[in-house]
């Protein structure tokens, strides 16, 4: 893809984004690797039924998105707003529309060769942190694969459903990186965060300002990295998560890409002994059946 013919920035909706549908407006809120306090799922649910058309929808990249949200003009009215940041899934306003992280979801429940649950925490506290990174377009993607080869067509897939930046477990310490959907240097799995977060801050650089700056890594005239070879070491890939029970929990599929007030609550029921579930980027939700997802 080239950007000749862009003339504007991305346009991914966010709460302060929203984008204006037949039905209202809409917002998208970023979960980091998928990860949803069973509380907040509640709020959310809650925010569409009061706010909203009553559903939440999931989305490819294992977000969340509210529909027929009320506007004043293009912006969403003070009180939608304000029932949104309730569920506690928008912790800062600067960097909301760039905390797009996805990780392989049964990470640390079931399976995969590492728990890619402190890198998937370490990256977005960095992302949060770094002002300049509040530049990232919105379509940006960091894509975390632990190593069981399920987000491995993401890694290395182009176009705009393509990774950006990410890696892949080779084991429990080390993981090979991936920049612009080719393999790039093998680093210890403690300084994977860190080396994504320096490379995303080299990106915001390389890409320049206006209209027809890049939005993605393999849209710049320059890599940011030489490819290097896979390592042998790299898994197959593997299918999508099918749903029903699964290592580590229940996966559950939501009808038409879409989580109903009954759903939500049923998600609830099931998840009882689990502080989280899991958005998937098959559109569905894994309910852990021990309750080992982390904070």
């Amino acid at each position: 893809m080239t950007t000749d013919s862009r003339t504007r920035g991305d346009m991914c909706p966010g709460v302060w984004r929203p984008w204006q549908a037949d039905d209202g407006l809409l917002v998208r809120i970023r979960l980091i690797g998928g990860l949803l306090p069973t509380t907040a799922l509640q709020r959310v649910s809650e925010v569409s039924r009061d706010h909203g058309d009553g559903r939440v929808y999931l989305t490819r990249r294992a977000n969340l998105q509210l529909r027929g949200l009320p506007g004043d003009g293009p912006q969403l009215t003070s009180a939608a707003v304000t029932a949104l940041e309730s569920t506690g899934l928008i912790p800062t306003r600067s960097h909301e529309l760039v905390r797009n992280v996805l990780a392989s979801p049964q990470t640390g429940l079931a399976g995969g060769r590492a728990d890619l649950r402190p890198v998937i925490n370490r990256l977005d506290t960095l992302l949060c942190a770094d002002p300049r990174l509040g530049r990232l377009p919105g379509r940006f993607l960091f894509t975390l694969d632990d190593g069981r080869g399920d987000l491995l067509d993401r890694l290395t897939g182009a176009g705009r459903r393509g990774t950006d930046l990410g890696c892949v477990a080779l084991g429990d310490e080390v993981a090979q990186l991936c920049v612009g959907g080719r393999w790039a240097d093998v680093a210890p799995l403690d300084e994977v965060a860190d080396r994504l977060a320096a490379l995303a801050s080299q990106f915001v650089d390389a890409r320049g300002t206006g209209g027809d700056a890049p939005w993605h890594i393999h849209e710049l005239a320059r890599p940011l990295r030489s490819p290097v070879a896979p390592d042998r070491r790299i898994p197959a890939p593997a299918p999508p998560l099918p749903y029903g029970p699964v290592p580590g929990g229940t996966h559950v599929p939501a009808e038409d890409g879409a989580l109903t007030p009954e759903l939500v609550q049923s998600l609830i029921e099931q998840a009882t002994d689990a502080t989280h579930v899991v958005v998937t980027p098959w559109r569905g939700v894994l309910v852990p059946n021990t309750p080992e997802v982390s904070e």
